[in-house]
């Protein structure tokens, strides 16, 4: 299941973080950053997708 939501971070973080945890801090702080910039929503998204379990 982590291959998939890796590469649905990679496409839409967001989604990748949203399948992860929900809505909750992690979300809205990852699309502010895909708002700043499309490189740090996935370096976020993937970090998440990858340490909270």
């Amino acid at each position: 299941m982590d291959i998939l939501r890796i590469i649905l971070a990679i496409i839409l973080p967001p989604v990748g973080v949203f399948l992860q945890v929900g809505i909750g801090l992690h979300f809205w702080l990852n699309i502010v950053l895909t708002l700043f910039g499309y490189v740090p929503g996935i370096i976020h998204a993937i970090w998440v997708i990858l340490k909270i379990d």
